[in-house]
């Protein structure tokens, strides 16, 4: 019998992750689950087959420049790939792979807990009960945006973008979207489309950002984006950090031009922006979108799934 193909695993995934992975791999685990280095890539890099990645490990083209020629593919855990250097990758034969569909619910549900949390003063109410400094009441009291019935602007309808618009149809939320190309009827759902972002801003109460970092999209809301939303509207970031100014974001809560924020990524991660804490008008999160026990286990099994096609010579389901 040939010897099974030896995988990295530089973070701890799920159990039936890694068991599925130690019963058809030679698996090295990273017990201590931290990120890991670009030194630790490259070393790695000679003593592996292939990788199986989260969005902290970052494969630069300076990092994917020195691989071992023995590091054959990459499978990420992680639908984002904005961690890696696809060109550079590709210019030295090795396979990268992702994991979609398996976490749009679960970012979905996330998402519609930053907004709901975003318009309705989540963090300062529960900093009020926490503390017992709660002693009063009148109608005026923590008064929030309402939800249902506003509109909702969307941009990116891929799986997570339409898998939150469905949830947000529960809220009675007329959904506005701006997508690269236009969905067909049986996914748009009644949504209304827009050809440009700029035209999406205006009519979106409530606006939710689903599309991936490029280099198109690095700082998308910037201060003139954020001022074309209504006054008194809420912006929610479950995708990527990068695509939001985090000092244009700031201005326009200070200004009170947006009511609120919802976020649940940040410019750096670890750790988030620290200026965003003295508002209690923003509710953050720290990057959990796909933190349910079934979706990280669906999240490993795809990326083994991927793993096994290529090892049996077949073009893995998510080849990017």
């Amino acid at each position: 019998m040939s010897a099974k193909p030896v995988l990295w695993l530089p973070r701890r995934l799920s159990d039936a992750a890694i068991d599925r992975a130690r019963r058809d791999y030679d698996v090295i685990l990273n017990d201590a689950d931290t990120p890991g280095t670009a030194e630790e890539i490259i070393a790695m890099s000679a003593q592996v087959d292939a990788m199986m990645p989260c969005h902290s490990e970052h494969f630069s083209a300076d990092v994917v420049s020195q691989l071992d020629p023995r590091l054959k593919i990459i499978a990420n855990h992680s639908v984002g790939v904005d961690h890696c250097d696809l060109p550079a990758l590709a210019s030295r034969g090795i396979v990268v792979t992702n994991t979609p569909d398996v976490l749009s619910d679960a970012t979905a549900e996330l998402t519609m807990l930053l907004m709901l949390g975003a318009a309705r003063h989540a963090v300062r109410g529960d900093r009020l009960m926490r503390t017992g400094t709660w002693d009063s009441w009148s109608p005026s009291f923590m008064v929030g945006k309402q939800v249902t019935g506003a509109r909702l602007g969307i941009i990116g309808m891929g799986r997570v973008g339409r898998a939150f618009a469905a949830k947000a149809r529960g809220f009675d939320m007329e959904i506005h979207y701006f997508n690269r190309t236009r969905l067909p009827p049986d996914q748009e759902q009644g949504a209304m489309y827009h050809e440009s972002v700029d035209t999406l801003l205006p009519v979106s109460d409530y606006l939710s950002l689903h599309c991936p970092a490029t280099p198109e999209t690095l700082d998308l809301m910037n201060a003139r984006r954020l001022a074309a939303l209504p006054d008194g509207s809420i912006l929610v970031n479950s995708a990527r950090g990068a695509i939001v100014d985090e000092d244009a974001l700031l201005n326009a809560i200070e200004s009170d031009k947006l009511a609120a924020a919802g976020l649940d990524c940040f410019k750096i991660e670890p750790g988030g922006n620290p200026k965003f804490a003295a508002h209690e008008n923003i509710f953050m999160l720290p990057h959990i979108g796909s933190a349910t026990t079934k979706t990280r286990d669906a999240m490993g099994f795809r990326a083994l799934d991927n793993l096994d096609a290529f090892f049996a010579g077949k073009t893995p389901q998510d080849l990017l």
